[in-house]
C-alpha cells in the first residue's frame, strides 16, 4: 500500500466514526455465515437507519390517514408531515420552491414523467435526445420509446477507456435538433462522477434543457440544483437510506406549469366535469391518486438523518474508502478493474480471471460479504468494455476500511481457489 493511501486511511478513519454509524442500522447487526455482515451493495439500495424505520412505523401507528382531503385530525396531521417531507427534499437539493418538488416512485418514474409530459409534446420527427454511454437503462429506454412514438433520434456521447465522458463529443453532438440532454450525475456501475456542470453550461448556451439523473449522486455528495442550473433533477429515496417506492423529481416551476399531467386521477385537479377537466397547479398536477404517504415521511426522516452528518466529511470518507479499495483490489492476482475515472463516487466494478461475476458474488456471500454481480442495468456499457457482467462493490456511510479489507481477503481466497482448479 502506498504511503499516501496509508495516511489517507488513518486520517479518514480518525475523522469519521463508522462503528457509531453502523449502530444506527439494525440489519447491520446481523451475522451471515456466522460472520459480521459486510454490505457493499448500496448502489442497488442502501440500508435503513432506525430513525427511518421508526418514522414510517410512527405514521402507521399514530396518525395515518389520506392526505390533502380530510378535515379530521389524522388527515391534517398526516398532511403536515407529508408536506414537511417535501420541504425537507427542497432543502436537501437547494431547490428554490417546494412547488418544484414532485414525489414519484423513484428516479425511473421521474425520467418517464419528463419524457411523457415535458418532451413528447415538443418532439417532431428527426428531433434528437442526447445521452451518454454511461447511462442506466432507465435513462435509455424511455427515450427509445419516444423514438418509436415520435420519430425522434437518440444520440449517444462516447466514453474513453477510463470510463469518462468525452466532453468534446458532447459539444459536437449538440445541434439545433437537440431537444433534451439527459445525463447521470454519477455512474451506477463505474462510479464515474460526470462533469454535469460543464454539460449544463454547454446545453444552456444553445437553449437545450437538461435532465440530471441524480440517483447515485444524492447519497454521496451535497446537491445544489440552483448552482447546477439543470432544468430537471431526479433521485430515489431508497438510495439515500430512505424507503423504496418514493423519490423526487425537481423541475423548474415555469417548465412544470407548462406541462400536461403524467397521469389522471384524484387530487391532481381543480375541477372535473364531463365536459372537461381543469388541472391543479404543480406539484399536485403530477401526483395523481393516493401517494406513498409513509414513504414520503420516511424519506423526510432519511434526509434528516443524512443532514445530521457533515455531508462533505461523509463524501471525503467515502472517496478515501474507494481510493483504498481500488489500490487494494488491483493488487489481487487475476482481478481487473473496469474503468479508472479520475473522479469516482459510490462504486467500483471489476472482473476476475476464471470465475463468472455471479460465482464471485455467491462465494463472497458465503463469507458474509454482499456485493452485486451482473450488468447493473447498463448493458450497453458492458458491451463497451467487452464483458457480459462485472462484480460491483458499492459503499455507504456505514462502510469502513475493515469492510474493504475483508472484501480483499475474500477475493484473494477466490483467486487462489480458481488458480488451483486451473
Amino acid at each position: 500500500m502506498s504511503k499516501d493511501i496509508d495516511m489517507a486511511v488513518a486520517t479518514a478513519a480518525k475523522a469519521f466514526d463508522v462503528e457509531s454509524v453502523r449502530a444506527d442500522f439494525p440489519v447491520l447487526q446481523r451475522r451471515l455465515q456466522d460472520k459480521r455482515l459486510i454490505y457493499l451493495d448500496s448502489a442497488a439500495s442502501a440500508q435503513k437507519p432506525q430513525a427511518v424505520i421508526d418514522a414510517e412505523m410512527d405514521c402507521y401507528r399514530r396518525y395515518y390517514a389520506n392526505v390533502h382531503r380530510g378535515l379530521h385530525t389524522l388527515s391534517q396531521e398526516c398532511t403536515r408531515e407529508f408536506e414537511a417531507a417535501r420541504s425537507k427534499a427542497k432543502e436537501f437539493i437547494n431547490a428554490p420552491d417546494s412547488r418544484e418538488i414532485i414525489f414519484v416512485r423513484g428516479t425511473t418514474e421521474a425520467i418517464n414523467l419528463v419524457a411523457s409530459s415535458f418532451l413528447a409534446p415538443r418532439l417532431e420527427p428527426g428531433d434528437e435526445i442526447l445521452i451518454t454511454h454511461l447511462e442506466h437503462h432507465s435513462n435509455i429506454v424511455p427515450w427509445q420509446l419516444l423514438e418509436q412514438r415520435c420519430g425522434a433520434k437518440l444520440r449517444v456521447v462516447p466514453i474513453n477507456d477510463q470510463g469518462e465522458i468525452e466532453l468534446d463529443s458532447v459539444a459536437e453532438l449538440m445541434n439545433e435538433r437537440t431537444k433534451l440532454v439527459s445525463v447521470s450525475h454519477v455512474s451506477n456501475t463505474l462510479g464515474t462522477v460526470n462533469p454535469v456542470s460543464d454539460i449544463v453550461t454547454m446545453a444552456k448556451g444553445r437553449g437545450i434543457p437538461v435532465l440530471v439523473d441524480g440517483a447515485q449522486a444524492a447519497p454521496h455528495m451535497p446537491i445544489d440544483v440552483q448552482q447546477l442550473e439543470a432544468d430537471f433533477y431526479a433521485f430515489s429515496g431508497h438510495k439515500v437510506y430512505g424507503p423504496t417506492g418514493i423519490g423526487v423529481l425537481y423541475g423548474r416551476y415555469d417548465l412544470l406549469a407548462q406541462m400536461q399531467p403524467y397521469q389522471g386521477g384524484g387530487d391532481m385537479i381543480k375541477r372535473v366535469s364531463f365536459g372537461g377537466t381543469e388541472f391543479a397547479e404543480p406539484p399536485a398536477r403530477f401526483e395523481a391518486g393516493t401517494p406513498n404517504i409513509a414513504g414520503a415521511i420516511g424519506l423526510g426522516a432519511a434526509i434528516d438523518y443524512l443532514n445530521s452528518f457533515d455531508r462533505r466529511q461523509v463524501a471525503e470518507h467515502e472517496e478515501a474508502l474507494l481510493e483504498y479499495a481500488v489500490e487494494r483490489i488491483a493488487q489481487i492476482e487475476g482481478v481487473s478493474l473496469i474503468g479508472k475515472p479520475d473522479k469516482r463516487a459510490g462504486a467500483i466494478s471489476f472482473v476476475m480471471a476464471g470465475p463468472h461475476p455471479n460465482d464471485v458474488a455467491m462465494l463472497l456471500d458465503e463469507q458474509g460479504i454482499a456485493v452485486r454481480a451482473g450488468h447493473h442495468c447498463t448493458q450497453p456499457l458492458m458491451e463497451r468494455y467487452g464483458v457480459p457482467a462485472t462484480v460491483r462493490a458499492s459503499v455507504g456511510l456505514y462502510n469502513g476500511y475493515e469492510d474493504i479489507d475483508q472484501l480483499v481477503v475474500g477475493l484473494g481466497k477466490i483467486s487462489r481457489m480458481f488458480a488451483n482448479i486451473q
